[in-house]
Protein backbone atom coordinates (compact mmCIF):
# COMPACT_ATOMS: atom_id res chain seq x y z
CA UNK A 1 0.00 0.00 0.00
CA UNK A 2 1.48 3.36 -1.26
CA UNK A 3 0.27 6.11 1.25
CA UNK A 4 1.65 9.85 0.37
CA UNK A 5 4.61 11.05 2.76
CA UNK A 6 4.32 15.49 3.38
CA UNK A 7 7.32 17.43 4.08
CA UNK A 8 8.34 21.30 3.68
CA UNK A 9 6.14 23.14 6.10
CA UNK A 10 7.11 25.79 8.93
CA UNK A 11 6.65 29.13 9.92
CA UNK A 12 7.13 32.03 7.43
CA UNK A 13 5.58 35.36 7.29
CA UNK A 14 3.22 37.12 5.32
CA UNK A 15 4.28 37.34 1.65
CA UNK A 16 6.81 34.64 1.69
CA UNK A 17 6.79 31.58 0.26
CA UNK A 18 7.30 27.66 0.80
CA UNK A 19 6.93 24.68 -1.20
CA UNK A 20 5.85 21.70 0.02
CA UNK A 21 6.50 17.65 -1.06
CA UNK A 22 4.52 14.65 -1.32
CA UNK A 23 6.43 11.58 -2.03
CA UNK A 24 5.58 7.88 -1.87
CA UNK A 25 6.16 6.02 1.07
CA UNK A 26 7.47 3.10 -0.70
CA UNK A 27 7.59 3.28 -4.28
CA UNK A 28 6.02 6.09 -6.45
CA UNK A 29 2.20 6.54 -6.97
CA UNK A 30 2.14 5.74 -10.54
CA UNK A 31 -1.04 6.54 -12.32
CA UNK A 32 -3.05 8.09 -9.74
CA UNK A 33 -3.62 11.57 -9.00
CA UNK A 34 -2.95 13.27 -6.16
CA UNK A 35 -4.92 16.25 -4.44
CA UNK A 36 -3.66 18.44 -1.64
CA UNK A 37 -6.10 19.48 1.13
CA UNK A 38 -5.71 21.72 4.07
CA UNK A 39 -7.17 21.87 7.79
CA UNK A 40 -7.50 25.31 9.56
CA UNK A 41 -8.10 25.72 12.99
CA UNK A 42 -11.36 24.75 13.86
CA UNK A 43 -12.57 24.42 10.27
CA UNK A 44 -13.31 21.35 8.21
CA UNK A 45 -10.87 19.75 6.04
CA UNK A 46 -10.82 21.65 2.69
CA UNK A 47 -9.74 21.16 -1.11
CA UNK A 48 -6.63 23.25 -1.83
CA UNK A 49 -5.47 21.71 -5.69
CA UNK A 50 -5.32 18.12 -7.38
CA UNK A 51 -2.88 17.08 -10.54
CA UNK A 52 -3.28 13.94 -12.70
CA UNK A 53 -1.72 11.18 -12.81
CA UNK A 54 0.49 12.22 -15.71
CA UNK A 55 1.12 15.75 -14.43
CA UNK A 56 -0.75 17.26 -16.97
CA UNK A 57 -3.71 18.50 -15.34
CA UNK A 58 -4.42 20.69 -13.05
CA UNK A 59 -7.80 22.05 -10.54
CA UNK A 60 -7.63 24.82 -7.96
CA UNK A 61 -9.86 26.11 -5.19
CA UNK A 62 -10.57 29.61 -5.94
CA UNK A 63 -9.07 30.31 -2.87
CA UNK A 64 -5.96 29.82 -3.48
CA UNK A 65 -5.97 30.25 -7.56
CA UNK A 66 -3.09 32.38 -8.64
CA UNK A 67 -1.03 31.81 -5.28
CA UNK A 68 -0.30 28.20 -5.51
CA UNK A 69 0.67 25.86 -7.97
CA UNK A 70 0.74 22.39 -8.01
CA UNK A 71 2.94 20.26 -9.96
CA UNK A 72 4.02 16.85 -10.90
CA UNK A 73 7.27 16.13 -13.71
CA UNK A 74 5.93 12.25 -14.11
CA UNK A 75 4.20 9.68 -12.24
CA UNK A 76 6.59 8.43 -10.57
CA UNK A 77 7.78 12.00 -9.46
CA UNK A 78 7.42 13.73 -6.15
CA UNK A 79 4.30 16.07 -6.15
CA UNK A 80 5.07 19.63 -5.11
CA UNK A 81 2.74 22.52 -4.22
CA UNK A 82 4.69 26.13 -4.35
CA UNK A 83 2.53 28.13 -2.31
CA UNK A 84 3.05 31.94 -2.80
CA UNK A 85 2.23 35.20 -1.57
CA UNK A 86 0.84 33.52 1.45
CA UNK A 87 -1.22 35.10 4.17
CA UNK A 88 -2.30 34.67 7.66
CA UNK A 89 -5.62 32.60 6.52
CA UNK A 90 -3.09 29.94 4.52
CA UNK A 91 -1.82 28.70 8.31
CA UNK A 92 -2.95 25.43 8.62
CA UNK A 93 -1.99 21.56 8.26
CA UNK A 94 -1.50 20.51 4.63
CA UNK A 95 -2.61 17.54 3.47
CA UNK A 96 -1.11 14.91 0.46
CA UNK A 97 -3.98 12.46 -0.59
CA UNK A 98 -4.87 9.66 -3.03
CA UNK A 99 -6.98 7.44 -4.39
CA UNK A 100 -9.70 9.31 -6.23
CA UNK A 101 -10.38 11.81 -8.89
CA UNK A 102 -7.66 14.53 -8.71
CA UNK A 103 -10.26 17.12 -9.17
CA UNK A 104 -12.69 16.01 -6.73
CA UNK A 105 -12.65 19.10 -3.74
CA UNK A 106 -15.30 16.21 -1.34
CA UNK A 107 -12.08 14.96 1.11
CA UNK A 108 -14.64 12.14 1.90
CA UNK A 109 -13.52 10.88 -2.18
CA UNK A 110 -10.06 10.37 -0.89
CA UNK A 111 -8.51 6.90 0.23
CA UNK A 112 -5.45 7.85 1.55
CA UNK A 113 -3.67 10.37 3.44
CA UNK A 114 -0.28 11.43 4.60
CA UNK A 115 0.11 12.53 8.52
CA UNK A 116 0.13 16.36 7.65
CA UNK A 117 2.49 18.81 7.41
CA UNK A 118 2.08 22.46 9.32
CA UNK A 119 2.42 26.07 7.64
CA UNK A 120 2.13 29.02 9.82
CA UNK A 121 1.97 32.38 8.46
CA UNK A 122 2.35 35.05 10.67
CA UNK A 123 0.97 38.62 10.07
Amino acid sequence: QVLPVESGGGLVQAGDSLRLSCAASTGTFGSYGIAWFRQRPGKEREFVAGVSGSGGSTYYADSIKGRFTISRASPKATVYLHMGSLKPEDTAVYYCSTGGAFWNTDARSRTHWGPGTQVTVSS
